[in-house]
């Protein structure tokens, strides 16, 4: 025991020896390292310093732009931005040139929309100019400029055409349903033409086969051209068949020195079935187109057509119409399964007299018809001056090269009256019978009175 307390005691006084040089190794290693901490701190005491005066250089240099963001910058769009909407709030002052529409349009939107500042957000905004509340209130501005404008500008829009009575349609559009718009009458026919639907364009009545026009020029049913100049007062056989006889009067004018006097058809007289039919133009002064002078007489008694154009009239005793092809002095006049007659009144101009030579005078434009034929009934024994180009044996012995191919004869188709079949070619059977009718006009009420001492439009008297 006593050998290991020894070594023990031994033990602990090497410990004690050894350990003061240990703590001073430690002191001076500890020292170090304060050193260089102190360093350490020194280096970056000097780095902040440095940073620090960096950073001052920095702040002077910035030092200018701070202001221009805080001051320059906020003015510039606060500024800008109220003009527009006080220039854009001054054009409705402008538009107030018409007051009732202005006054009536603002009120309503602004009470609508805001009800308590209504009073004071108009007029006090615009005279005040707040920045603000203009841009925060832009509902005035639309509404006020985008109502006027269209409302001026409206009414000068509708521009009605009126219409006129050279334009002719189709009147069959059920077998045509392609055809149904309407055409103008071509410049050598303003007056006198119809739509053709089967070509859908307008064709001039007195270029067709059967017409009867002007000075007056015939046109077959052969569909060769020829003249019938007659005489001025007289009547004329144009077609007479078994069951259909038609007289025309032919009136002109002298014209001195001339190898002969102008002349046109003014009257037809049409016989069929018993009953007759006038249609006239009467005697004019001075013409108007959207004047009716046409005359039309049914067995004795006068037809009254309403002056609006597709107004038909029916006869109550036959399957006769009348149709007006234009609100004056034109007509459609239909026999079901026997005839169609295109009847047109027209005058003669000045134009027409100076070119022609045609001598007009004063008070009389020489109202006259425009007649297109069409038979559907007609038999192989038919005769007349028109109506003997539908036979086929008709030979046509006129000079077709000549400018005015004349067709003589005036004894044959001569008629003593109106309605009368006494032509020497007649072949109307009814007109046989002794009680042979005649029609008095206003232009032939001369040459026509009846026994009862009745006269005028429309009376018929029997022999």
């Amino acid at each position: 025991m006593a050998a290991v307390a020894k070594w023990a005691l031994l033990l602990l006084l090497g410990l004690a020896l050894l350990a003061p040089a240990a703590q001073a190794a430690d002191n001076k290693d500890k020292d170090k390292e304060k050193d260089k901490e102190k360093d350490r701190d020194k280096d970056k005491d000097k780095d902040k310093d440095k940073d620090k005066d960096k950073d001052k250089d920095k702040n002077k240099n910035k030092s200018p732009p701070p202001p221009p963001p805080y001051h320059p910058p906020p003015p510039p769009p606060r500024v800008p931005s109220p003009p527009p909407p006080i220039v854009s709030y001054s054009p409705p002052p402008v538009v107030s040139s018409p007051p009732p529409p202005l006054p009536s349009s603002p009120p309503p939107p602004v009470v609508s929309s805001p009800p308590p500042p209504v009073p004071s957000s108009p007029p006090p905004p615009v005279v005040s100019s707040p920045p603000p509340p203009l841009p925060q209130s832009p509902p005035p501005p639309v509404v006020v400029s985008s109502p006027p404008p269209p409302l001026p500008s409206s009414p000068p829009v509708p521009v009605p055409s009126p219409p006129t009575s050279n334009v002719v349609y189709c009147k069959n559009t059920t077998g045509y349903p392609t055809c149904t718009a309407p055409a103008t009458c071509p410049k050598k026919c303003p007056q006198s033409c119809h739509m053709d639907c089967d070509t859908c364009k307008p064709v001039c009545d007195c270029n067709l086969p059967g017409a009867v026009c002007e000075d007056p020029r015939f046109i077959g049913g052969d569909g060769n051209t020829f003249y019938f100049h007659g005489r001025r007062d007289r009547d004329f056989c144009l077609l007479s068949d078994v069951n259909l006889h038609i007289n025309g009067h032919f009136i002109g004018s002298h014209v001195p020195g001339a190898r002969r006097d102008p002349t046109w058809v003014q009257a037809i007289a049409v016989q069929f079935s018993g009953h007759r039919l006038y249609v006239g133009a009467r005697k004019t002064a001075a013409w108007d187109d959207d004047t009716d002078r046409l005359a039309i007489v049914y067995d004795g008694a006068p037809v009254e057509v309403q002056g609006v154009a597709n107004v038909r009239w029916e006869a109550p005793s036959s399957p006769l119409s009348v149709t007006r092809t234009k609100a004056a002095n034109g007509v459609l006049v239909e026999l079901a399964g026997v005839f169609k007659i295109t009847v047109i009144a027209v005058p003669i101009t000045e134009e027409d007299s100076r070119v022609h030579s045609y001598g007009l005078r004063d008070g009389d434009c020489l109202a006259h018809l425009d007649l297109a034929f069409r038979f559907y009934s007609l038999t192989d024994d038919v005769h007349g001056v028109l109506g003997q180009t539908y036979r086929s044996s008709y030979v046509n012995r006129l000079d077709v090269a000549a400018r005015m191919p004349v067709m003589g004869g005036e004894r044959d188709f001569a008629a003593s009256g109106l309605f009368a079949t006494d032509c020497p070619v007649a072949r109307f059977a009814h007109g046989r019978r002794a009680d042979a009718l005649a029609v008095a006009s206003d232009e032939l009420m001369t040459s026509v009175k009846c026994s009862a001492g009745l006269d005028g439009v429309g009376v018929v008297c029997k022999k």
